[in-house]
């Protein structure tokens, strides 16, 4: 199994190009199955969970081809299987959103409940009651979601019990071939949602409201093949210039978009950085001084999110006074924050709240990765730890980040990949 060995105590400077979004082109590559002719995906990132979602397309019967710029072709035509197996589902929470674009295309879908990082409950049940509202007999037996709707999908309304992202989403795909209109209220407002809906759009579904808590959907008899360009991803972003907060540095992120981090620059401009933004791009600039500590509460979006929250936890450890983080979104997702202190940070727990002491030093030290956003705060830590940190079980890292390794070694840190 892959480590990751820093040496702490180098200043980040130099440019980074972000890549595309994890969590738009998972939905994105979904939406395919929805097609009755060819899509090409640009921009997407490579990713371990790309590779098991091409993975469970092709066991679909997809046909997919990479070109040498990574941009992935779908052929959804040849599709002859609506069951999507546990041996692929259970390692990726996103593998549920295969159910609305099958049933929907095709009538009947069975997938397997699935597994993820494990960081709180996400349950399936808003899916199932989404699709429901759209006519769709739904049942969970033997560990699989199974759903049919043998005069297809019929417009309606429904509103989530509680904004979710994949909910969203799932409900979405499929109200895009059903026949009328649908009415999606207290729907989650994610930016990776509107890129969803504007590939859809793109290949000729008729949406309102994405990017909204209402969204309303005209069902089309067909949707055909476009290209498309995935979005840049928010938190890769997010977490290369919390890097750079940390270390006192300098990071320009290129091919990037400010508007999708208003709330985290916001912080870091809190923390002490002088932050400037271009069309494309965002510099963060230190001027070598420490950071100071930043409360924050995770909430859906527009607010802070949960997914850049572990990499202020471990600014935080270092930096100079005190920094209370509130965690609403998931039960356990301070999971890093023991591994934190065995680098020497000051941190206490108290329900979902950490507060968190900066110190004048953190020390190298052996520690594992529990989730995938938790295992970049360990990096992040690396980064400034004195000595040297060995970060174990870095396959959750390579869920979400491209190379992070080398676009880290690329603005001056000193970090390695070995084989255990």
């Amino acid at each position: 199994m892959a480590k990751i060995i820093i040496t702490g105590g180098e200043t980040l400077d130099g440019e980074v190009q972000i890549s595309g979004a994890k969590n738009a082109v998972l939905p994105i590559l979904c939406a395919t199955l929805l097609a009755d002719s060819p899509i090409s995906i640009g921009n997407v990132p490579h990713l371990h969970d790309v590779t098991t979602t091409m993975e469970l397309l092709g066991a679909l019967g997809v046909n997919l081809t990479v070109d040498e710029k990574l941009t992935i072709t779908v052929e959804p035509t040849a599709m002859v299987e609506t069951i999507a197996p546990y041996e692929l589902v259970k390692t990726m929470r996103a593998s549920i959103l295969v159910l609305g674009p099958l049933l929907a295309r095709h009538g009947h879908a069975e997938v397997s409940l699935p597994g993820g990082c494990a960081i709180g409950s996400r349950p399936v049940d808003q899916h199932i009651r989404g699709l429901q509202a759209l006519g769709a007999d739904v049942v969970v037996e033997n560990g699989f979601v199974k759903a049919r709707a043998d005069k297809g999908l019929r417009g309606g309304h429904y509103s989530f019990d509680m904004a979710t992202v994949t909910g969203t989403e799932n409900v979405l795909m499929a109200a895009a071939l059903a026949r009328g209109t649908t009415v999606l209220d207290n729907c989650a407002e994610e930016p990776e949602i509107v890129d969803l809906a504007n590939c859809l759009i793109a290949m000729g579904a008729k949406i309102e409201g994405a990017g909204t808590a209402r969204i309303v959907v005209e069902g089309v008899d067909t949707l055909h093949g476009c290209h498309y360009d995935v979005m840049p991803d928010r938190i890769e972003t997010g977490t290369f210039l919390v890097a750079g907060a940390m270390t006192g540095g300098r990071v320009l992120a290129r091919r990037t978009r400010a508007d999708l981090l208003d709330v985290v620059l916001q912080k870091l401009e809190e923390a002490g950085a002088q932050i400037n933004t271009g069309p494309d791009f965002i510099e963060l600039n230190m001027h070598g001084k420490r950071p100071k500590a930043v409360s924050l509460t995770t909430a859906p979006f527009p607010a802070f999110p949960t997914d850049m929250q572990a990499q202020f936890a471990a600014m935080n450890c270092m930096a100079s006074g005190v920094g209370v983080i509130r965690e609403t979104i998931f039960e356990n997702r301070f999971m890093h924050m023991n591994e934190l202190q065995r680098l020497g940070a000051d941190i206490q727990i108290e329900g979902n709240m950490a507060v968190i002491r900066g110190v004048e030093r953190l020390t190298g030290a052996p520690i594992m990765a529990t989730d995938l956003r938790a295992s970049a705060s360990l990096v992040l830590a690396g980064l400034v730890a004195e000595g040297e940190t060995t970060v174990d079980r870095i396959y959750h890292i390579d869920r979400g980040y491209e190379n992070i390794e080398e676009k880290l070694g690329g603005l001056g840190a000193k970090i390695r990949r070995v084989a255990s």
